[in-house]
């Protein structure tokens, strides 16, 4: 009975993907007609009540991508609590992904990539401003915007050696008497984002 039922319940369901093919992501308009559908069914079956909201319904419409390539990147480089760089154009950025390093110029292929501690490079001609960030995510878009939105981001020139050899020394000390798996990780992240600090001023 229960494989009967099984069957009958996967053939609806291929023969409905069959006849309902999604468009990719790229493919969509600014403004999707699904949307719409969904609300003139709703009328037709439930006159008397307002139609839910759908996801698309929270969501801006996407900017459109243009049709030649600027010649400059737009960059917004936010923390959580001030913006570092607001509509900045630039020529290049340089991001501390954790894949690795990552250069995004005018024109870059839409991405999501999370940030690990490192350094975030800004190229403006022969001027180079470098920052250390510790985490985050860079939103690259298509439309030759990127949004970086760091948890700390401080300019290379403004970090004290001698505290980070410190402090490198204290969370190393840390993770040797650590008892907990919690002050095992608590005392590795400072490791991890101290010896990065320490790469970046010695690199």
């Amino acid at each position: 009975m229960l494989r009967h039922i099984s069957r009958s319940v996967l053939g609806r369901a291929s023969a409905a993907s069959m006849r309902w093919s999604r468009q990719l992501s790229t493919d969509l308009p600014s403004e999707t007609a699904g949307d719409s559908k969904f609300l003139d069914s709703w009328k037709k079956l439930v006159p008397n009540m307002d139609p839910p909201k759908t996801p698309t319904a929270f969501m801006s419409p996407r900017p459109p991508t243009p049709a030649a390539i600027p010649t400059k990147l737009t960059v917004n480089l936010v923390l959580p609590y001030e913006p570092v760089l607001s509509a900045k154009e630039v020529d290049m950025v340089i991001i501390p992904a954790s894949t690795g390093q990552m250069g995004v110029l005018p024109g870059h292929v839409a991405t999501i990539a999370e940030l690990k501690p490192g350094i975030l490079s800004v190229h403006e001609g022969n001027d180079v401003t470098k920052y250390f960030v510790s985490s985050g995510f860079a939103f690259v878009h298509s439309n030759s915007i990127a949004d970086i939105v760091a948890i700390e981001a401080t300019p290379v020139d403004q970090i004290d050696p001698n505290l980070v050899q410190k402090g490198l020394a204290e969370f190393q000390q840390k993770l040797n008497t650590a008892s907990t798996d919690l002050e095992k990780a608590e005392a590795q992240i400072g490791i991890d984002v101290h010896s990065a600090l320490n790469a970046a001023l010695t690199g």
